[in-house]
């Protein structure tokens, strides 16, 4: 019985290492230095964050989003992640979440739907990695929708993301 805990432990502890290992492997096919995004897309549906150039996929990376995603942003508080036309606002090199670029939610429209329904619309969307000091989780952070409406990456990928895409940059986030 003994012998039967012991490969029990063992295998248990090898495969979070093993895990541990995957959700931190670099990006795949990384962009080249200088590399400059037009566009950036996200399917909140495909739970996918797409770079553009000149109408051209760059990359594409999985991403996980605010915790009620279906459906377009309400009001501060609701859990979910915006749909519409939007542009990167600034960089944030000091974010609580490794880097973040913030998108320019809410829009006159969005402010004027929330005021017809006497609600605050929320503000500060973010594309973001991972919470600073957990960036160990990796990508395992994209099996759950955990955000409270931003667009959530891996750090090795926001740090990609970051430098490509410039503030002003178009951000079209579609159902």
């Amino acid at each position: 019985m003994r012998f039967l805990f012991r490969i029990a432990f063992y295998s248990a502890v090898l495969l979070i290492a093993g895990s541990l290992v995957w959700a931190n492997l670099p990006p795949d096919n990384p962009l080249p230095a200088g590399t400059v995004a037009d566009r950036v897309v996200i399917w909140k549906s495909k739970r996918t964050l797409e770079l553009y150039s000149k109408g051209k996929v760059l990359k594409r990376y999985w991403i996980s989003l605010g915790s009620h995603p279906i459906g377009r942003k309400q009001e501060e508080g609701d859990g979910r992640t915006p749909e519409g036309l939007y542009n990167i606002q600034l960089h944030n090199p000091h974010s609580s979440y490794h880097l973040a670029l913030q998108v320019s939610y809410p829009s006159p429209a969005d402010k004027a739907a929330a005021h017809a329904r006497k609600v605050p619309p929320g503000g500060e969307i973010m594309i973001h990695g991972l919470p600073n000091k957990l960036g160990w989780a990796g990508r395992l952070q994209r099996y759950r929708d955990w955000t409270a409406g931003c667009i959530a990456v891996t750090d090795a990928e926001i740090e990609e993301i970051y430098r490509t895409v410039a503030d002003g940059t178009v951000v079209e986030l579609r159902p």
